[in-house]
């Protein structure tokens, strides 16, 4: 398996250069391994088929290094009438959402890993080296800069003037959104073997939900840090490291009173907000990517690239789509009669919400996307991870 191979590989690099510990060698480098999944199979071969609709790209603009070819959580988001995206090298800009025209641009000179998350006027971003930055959303000018213990590998995010960032190893920190204050900190020991990739926290109300390595999911006062409650989502099973790997890296969401999350090696879930409890579980579904919704359903990409469609009432599967197998996709999007999903050769397919049948499908850049594409109205804004910001848009044949 191709897990098991890096792993191997992986701890034969690490003892040559430091010797470190075998937890610290498993985190440090076969974290950085995406997935996990035995990916012998190739990928599939798109095939030419009619297209029942027609797709336009309005613009396309490079940002910096993008992801530097790396896996980021450095994602687009919308926000002031402005498209906020940054790069691996620093870059941080804001643009145009109808022209990519650059409004402002700043150079923070940090390796950032994770964000833009939005706040009150603010652009909140995480690095690889533990930072925390915050910038004005009017002009990038920096307001603070903060610590954490560790990486920044998923969006921060910002409710009720409190920003709340999750690190690699398993910490939760709350800032001041003004002044970059720490309010409270959270611990949570990440396990020795992980996927690499962390979900980003989920702000209802008063309580901040968040998923961790362990299968758990888990909510503290947004206030103070305080634990509210806790449920397990995934139980590990297997003998080895490997098998037990029940990550639950999917950023949770919610609708109507209800968190939908999945898991590696777990399941998809339902869980009341109120207390924690598991409303229905589907355990035949294992992903790390992400999860989206429309009135009545949930969409996600497995973590062999079948497309799902899953009610939200019972979590019965509705259709499964195997066309684009094993092609590393992003987690979809979802607008009106849509499914949008990237992949690793920067194509863009739209999907039927009816069967999930590919209505036409079109190619922004000759590198992979793994971030989830933005919907914005009517337009799809892509980033794929050399760089590339594209916005396109759909009109029928």
């Amino acid at each position: 398996m191709r897990l098991i191979t890096l792993i191997f590989i992986s701890l034969i690099l690490s003892g040559c250069a430091a010797f470190d510990t075998l937890g610290e060698s498993m985190d440090g480098i076969t974290n950085y391994f995406k997935g996990g999944e035995d990916n012998s199979d190739p990928p599939a071969v798109l095939v030419e088929y009619p297209p029942e609709i027609k797709l336009t790209e309005v613009w396309s603009e490079s940002v910096g290094v993008g992801a530097d070819e790396q896996s980021l959580k450095l994602i687009p988001v919308s926000g002031f009438g402005k498209l906020f995206v940054a790069d691996r090298d620093g870059l941080v800009q804001a643009r145009d959402l109808d022209t990519g025209r650059v409004i402002w641009e700043v150079e923070t000179e940090l390796k950032l890993s994770a964000g833009p998350g939005l706040g009150a006027g603010t652009v909140i971003l995480g690095s690889s080296d533990a930072d925390v930055i915050a910038l004005n959303a009017d002009n990038g000018s920096q307001l603070w800069k903060a610590k954490v213990s560790s990486e920044v590998l998923s969006q921060p995010v910002v409710a009720n003037e409190i920003v709340v960032v999750r690190s690699t190893d398993g910490d939760m920190v709350a800032f001041n959104e003004k002044t970059g204050g720490k309010r409270w900190n959270y611990e949570h020991n990440a396990p020795a073997l992980s996927v690499r990739g962390i979900g980003a926290p989920l702000v209802l109300g008063d309580h901040v939900i968040e998923g961790f390595d362990n299968g758990k999911l888990i909510a503290l006062r947004l206030t103070d840090g305080k634990y509210a409650w806790e449920t397990t989502i995934a139980i590990p099973k297997g003998r080895s490291e490997v098998e037990r790997l029940v990550d639950l890296d999917v950023d949770p969401i919610d609708v109507a009173g209800v968190i939908y999350i999945a898991s590696y090696h777990g399941g998809a879930a339902a869980i009341s907000e109120s207390d924690g409890e598991v409303m229905w579980r589907n355990d035949s579904i294992s992903s790390y990517t992400g999860l989206s919704h429309d009135f009545r359903n949930l969409y996600l990409s497995d973590a062999t690239d079948d497309v799902w469609q899953i009610e939200q009432r019972t979590g019965a599967s509705l259709w499964k789509q195997k066309e684009l197998h094993q092609r590393k996709l992003t987690a979809p999007a979802v607008y009106d009669s849509y499914v949008v999903i990237g992949d690793f050769e920067g194509y863009v397919h739209w999907l039927s919400v009816n069967d999930g049948r590919q209505l036409g499908r079109i190619k922004v850049s000759d590198s992979a996307i793994d971030a989830k594409p933005l919907v914005v109205n009517d337009t799809v804004y892509v980033y794929a991870k050399d760089g590339t910001l594209a916005a396109l848009k759909v009109t029928l044949n």
